[in-house]
């Protein structure tokens, strides 16, 4: 499925299908729509009657591709591996929680299926989402494919963060951003979905109608709700508690944490708020009685922390951290 405002873009890209690149790397926000703007690209490519606005929807390839078994596509995503190894591991000690890479064994596989005939005489498609996810080996792996691309192959990777990408990886794909809808687009794309309020999702999403639609879920918003509450009295917060209460949804609470700092600089230098603006009466005494220095750090601490998430440390240390430097600047008195 296009989202609507993708489906111009859609178009351009399908505008030469004899001559399309041999890899395209799809990058913008998250929620932005990427993944199923590469999905419909692939399912184009693949299907016998295209048009230029997609797919036919009803040949074999289309068939065989809404079933997920066509024989001339591929999509590889992250799988999770373990820190350490179990068996290195001390008899009485768990193995400790992994991160989430795309291996290059996986990224070997798609090498040696681009390098076959296609089945049914067209394009062999992979896809890789997110292409940020693979590690230093499977980038190189990939390059020997994009440096010497079969004919009739086409690559397409989706990226959140194009700048954790091989420089040499970026270069020999056709850039393609996929920006953010415009916010009245969105707003009503959301309603028509059903959102009854976007407003406040939407502009927690940053803009991003998908990220929206997620954190509209009625158990994140109140969860959100409660841990914004925490930080409007930062001079009652009780770090210990509230990490031990919300150390399961860690990348939540960094990421409200993140977002909230930085509604308090925007108040400091702009004097409005991005991201949760509905709570502009307290960010607003907050913000006035934070050190702009401090507020900085803070924002750049954080920034470089996010890439602990999908790291195995203790989550409730890592956030009690958080909270404790947060309420060292917050809860300052004037």
């Amino acid at each position: 499925m296009i989202h609507p405002w993708n489906a111009d873009l859609f178009r351009q890209l399908g505008a030469d299908p004899e001559h399309m690149p041999h890899a395209i790397l799809l990058h913008g926000p998250a929620g932005v729509g990427k993944l199923e703007l590469a999905i419909e690209l692939a399912r184009w490519s693949l299907c016998e009657q295209p048009s230029g606005e997609g797919a036919c929807g009803v040949c074999d390839a289309c068939n065989w591709f809404d079933q997920g078994n066509h024989p001339d596509f591929r999509r590889v995503e992250p799988v999770e591996v373990e820190a350490e190894d179990a068996d290195a591991a001390p008899a009485k000690k768990a193995p400790k929680k992994g991160s989430r890479v795309i291996k290059v064994e996986a990224i070997r596989e798609i090498s040696d299926f681009l390098s076959l005939s296609a089945h049914r005489g067209g394009w062999r498609v992979a896809l890789i989402h997110p292409a940020e996810f693979m590690n230093a080996a499977a980038a190189n792996a990939l390059l020997k494919t994009l440096e010497e691309p079969p004919a009739r192959v086409l690559l397409l990777l989706v990226s959140h963060q194009p700048r954790r990408l091989l420089p040499t990886v970026i270069s020999r794909c056709r850039k393609v951003a996929v920006p953010l809808p415009q916010r009245a687009r969105a707003l009503a794309w959301l309603a028509a979905a059903g959102m009854a309020d976007p407003e406040s999702p939407l502009a927690e999403a940053g803009g991003a109608p998908l990220a929206a639609l997620a954190y509209a879920e009625p158990e994140r918003a109140a969860r959100r709700e409660a841990f914004l509450d925490l930080l409007a009295r930062p001079r009652q917060l009780d770090a210990c508690q509230a990490a031990q209460t919300f150390q399961p949804v860690l990348a939540e609470a960094w990421g409200w944490l993140a977002r909230w700092v930085h509604d308090l600089l925007a108040q400091r230098l702009a004097g409005q708020s991005h991201y949760f603006p509905g709570r502009e009466g307290s960010v607003v005494p907050i913000a006035a009685t934070c050190a702009l220095i401090d507020l900085l750090a803070f924002q750049r601490e954080l920034a470089q922390a996010g890439r602990w998430l999908r790291h195995p440390l203790n989550a409730q240390l890592l956030l009690e951290s958080w909270l404790i430097r947060y309420s060292e600047i917050a809860g300052a008195r004037p």
